[in-house]
């Protein structure tokens, strides 16, 4: 069996369990949180072994095989820094980092221990999304030029929840923005200028994130986040020939159809039998299994490309985590001046 630990037992953990519960010859090993109790609570539920009663603690159990990482954002540098220190494979949530300085030190100790370590952007292994990628790669519609994506949801405005945290990392753009911003680095690499904006909230973190993303071949991507409204959360990928459309909520489980210009289309439903979590668990198990320290499909430097545009946009957009930025003045406004000329 494939013994996995978890670090912090919020909702996320409940829901990778359940889907790690159907992926074969895999077990849920250990848990740990700050709180004994709701470790052993965890632990009753879900039948796990070890529970613990801190982070620390969780690294002392050499029959892991892999810790799944579930803090929330700010937690996932140290937490992840911890388990590769002690030679522990890890699958850390997304965002990886709350910025390019803090992966580019996750990834370079993952390297230089030859320890396995994966943004668990679950998005990037779901049909679907292998699907999209079959599809222009077929050349059905054309040369892609344009990509429209968004991720909203109408929070409970509670200062007190992690999303409105800023000492969390909460905010649209890191939370549910990434979402959109992965899938045009995927479809069309690094962009070469950024426009963004944001609607600052009374808790200091963005409520709203607009983006505009230009790439190489004058391609475009039209990007919108929100943890204030409920917005479509699909994706258009327009083509010369064409269009693909991931339909709500396209992140997660779902379906895909494309149509052309001349009328014909088709549509492409899945049989589904976890939640989603269950692709990106199968990955990095088949990964460590074949003593690889990263996933082709998610590598260390798509990771550190995500996170380098999401520091452009929060610096455009003015975002920031005063507890874990880096960022001087000169080099704020040295990029509000570079992309306003772009």
């Amino acid at each position: 069996m494939f013994n996995w630990g978890i670090i912090g037992l919020g909702k996320i953990a409940h829901k990778f369990v359940e889907d790690l519960q159907k992926v074969p010859d895999a077990r849920l090993y250990a848990v740990a949180s700050r709180d004994l109790e709701r470790s052993q609570d965890f632990s009753l539920l879900y039948n796990a072994e070890k529970p613990f009663g801190s982070y620390e603690e969780i690294v002392t159990c050499q029959e892991l095989d892999a810790v799944y990482i579930a803090t929330p954002h700010t937690g996932h540098f140290e937490n992840s820094i911890m388990c590769l220190e002690h030679n522990i494979p890890v699958l850390c949530e997304k965002p990886l980092g709350m910025n390019a300085e803090q992966v580019h030190k996750m990834v370079s100790l993952a390297r230089f221990q030859e320890t396995f370590l994966m943004e668990a952007m679950w998005t990037r292994f779901l049909p679907t999304i292998k699907k999209v990628l079959e599809l222009i790669d077929s050349g059905i519609i054309g040369e892609v030029r344009t990509l429209k994506a968004d991720f909203g949801f109408a929070a409970e405005r509670d200062p007190r929840s992690r999303v409105f945290n800023q000492g969390l990392g909460g905010g649209s753009l890191l939370d549910v923005g990434i979402y959109p911003v992965f899938l045009s680095l995927l479809l069309f690499g690094r962009p070469k200028s950024i426009r963004a904006a944001a609607s600052i909230g009374p808790t200091n973190v963005d409520e709203d994130c607009a983006m505009i993303l230009k790439f190489q071949g004058q391609k475009l991507a039209m990007l919108h986040s929100s943890i204030i409204t409920n917005t479509k959360t699909e994706a258009v990928i327009y083509g010369e020939k064409g269009h693909i459309h991931i339909h709500p909520r396209w992140h997660e489980l779902s379906s895909v159809s494309y149509e052309l210009n001349n009328g014909q289309s088709e549509r492409f439903d899945f049989e589904y039998h976890c939640r989603g979590f269950s692709y990106e668990i199968q990955e990095a198990m088949d990964c460590i299994k074949g003593g690889r320290f990263q996933s082709d499909k998610m590598s260390h430097d798509f990771s550190l490309m995500l996170m380098k545009v999401l520091d452009d946009i929060r610096l455009q957009a003015n975002i920031f985590y005063p507890l874990s930025d880096h960022f001087t003045d000169k080099e704020i406004a040295t990029k509000a001046n570079k992309f306003s000329q772009n």
